[in-house]
């Protein structure tokens, strides 16, 4: 009787191995997909990578540099002649500039990222939050506060020529006190966290904390992480003393941004979490009018 012998099964032999690995590395030979024409004829207008979390570093005016976490958009037109966009380079992009995230250089980003990408517009986003340590106005107990900022930059053009929009947002927390409340009242006066947002297009540089701080100076009363009890006084009165509606709130930030000539366009809005009522408040303005 003839003995039995068992093949062994386990890892290929190396010849197979650096087959394998030859062919892994041998690009030149792989079928590019992407690049291959779409029949339908279709042209989009956005392709690309959303919602992609990203360590970056941002311009501080205190500190220099702030490392923060950034949540990125970016996408290019498609032209109907290509079936799709090479998603890696948009990540290989980044990583080459994720240490210079500033609004200086967002215009070269977006037009980098055109020119590689060969497309007629380029679209960037950058959203993530930006810290400031803040004392508070009277024991002056200093604390971080944190808001949300959004980069955006969109290229468009044909080769060498190009134009661009940059645009800066912020999203800034603040004390609103109601003026009919404080009018009617015999004591005390309804008040609330309210939300106000500006989008602002700019000629030149200028710091994310200055436009907070116009902002800021707009409501009733900024907010800070610390507060003593002479603090807690201060900011009850000052919130007392500049009653804001909703409306009010939008109108004195654009009062504030149509005296600085840097921002030639803008869009603010205000909402008032309500503390009183079931619903919130809220008001809006851009700036130019657009057609109504």
């Amino acid at each position: 009787m003839k003995k039995q012998t068992r093949k062994k099964v386990g890892t290929p032999i190396i010849g197979t191995q650096h087959k394998l690995v030859a062919s892994a590395t041998n690009h030149s030979s792989l079928r590019d997909v992407h690049a291959e024409p779409d029949l339908r004829r279709l042209p989009l207008d956005r392709a690309g990578v959303r919602d992609l979390r990203y360590p970056i570093c941002v311009l501080d005016r205190t500190l220099g540099q702030q490392h923060t976490l950034a949540t990125i958009d970016m996408s290019v037109s498609l032209p109907h002649r290509k079936k799709g966009a090479h998603m890696s380079r948009f990540i290989e992009l980044l990583n080459r500039h994720r240490r210079e995230i500033d609004i200086r250089k967002f215009r070269a980003l977006a037009a980098e990222l055109r020119r590689e990408m060969d497309a007629e517009a380029a679209f960037v986003e950058v959203r993530f939050p930006y810290f400031i340590e803040k004392s508070a106005p009277v024991s002056g107990a200093r604390g971080l506060v944190d808001y949300a900022c959004t980069f955006g930059a969109s290229v468009r053009g044909e080769g060498d020529r190009e134009s661009a929009e940059l645009w800066v947002e912020t999203e800034v927390a603040v004390t609103s006190l109601c003026p009919c409340s404080k009018a009617i009242s015999e004591q005390s006066a309804h008040n609330q966290r309210s939300i106000m947002r500006a989008k602002v297009w700019f000629k030149k540089f200028f710091w994310l904390e200055d436009l907070i701080a116009l902002v800021e100076d707009s409501a009733s009363c900024e907010l800070y992480s610390v507060l003593k009890r002479p603090d807690e006084k201060y900011v009850t009165e000052r919130a007392y003393a500049r009653p804001r509606f909703v409306e009010d709130l939008v109108r004195e930030l654009a009062t504030r941004l149509l005296r600085d000539k840097n921002f030639s366009r803008w869009e603010i809005s205000a909402e008032s979490h309500e503390s009183i009522h079931a619903h919130n408040a809220y008001a809006a303005l851009a700036w130019p009018h657009a057609p109504r």
